[in-house]
């Protein structure tokens, strides 16, 4: 399997982070205006990208103010049993942001496009994070 991999480092807080990244209100500031679900393990989160994908992924993995890891459980692409992991640590009065996403088998352009789309989304955390405003699929700040 090929890995993405993506490191950032926020300035706010590893809880601030943290929630932006594991509650639905917050993730439909910068991630997609459409997301359901409660973010618990062994629960199914469901994000929903209006007119080009629907998502549904169980967490499998929750350690508050630490780690949240995702399987895709349900997709209409090609991407059911991929993982997305966010691991999170302190580093230099920063939040550092360990992000990576598994189950590719090749450097195809499925694996270029979602290297991209995470890599657009991360700074959108970023920016959420730091001044409150994200740009979510969906939302008016969103850039297409």
């Amino acid at each position: 399997m090929i890995p993405i991999k993506h490191l950032l480092h926020i300035n706010n807080s590893i809880r601030d982070v943290f929630i932006a990244l594991s509650n639905k209100e917050k993730m439909k500031e910068w991630y997609t205006t459409g997301v359901e679900g409660v973010f618990e393990k062994d629960e199914i989160i469901t994000f929903e990208f209006v007119n080009l994908a629907t998502f549904k992924f169980k967490i499998i993995f929750l350690v508050e103010n630490q780690s949240i890891h995702l399987e895709c459980v349900e997709s209409e692409w090609d991407n059911v049993g991929h993982i997305i992991k966010y691991d999170l640590d302190e580093n230099d009065g920063k939040t550092r942001v360990r992000y990576t996403y598994e189950g590719f088998s090749e450097m195809n352009d499925s694996y270029s496009n979602m290297n991209y789309s995470s890599g657009k989304y991360l700074e959108s955390l970023r920016q959420f994070c730091q001044t409150g405003i994200g740009e979510a699929y969906g939302s008016p700040n969103y850039r297409s």
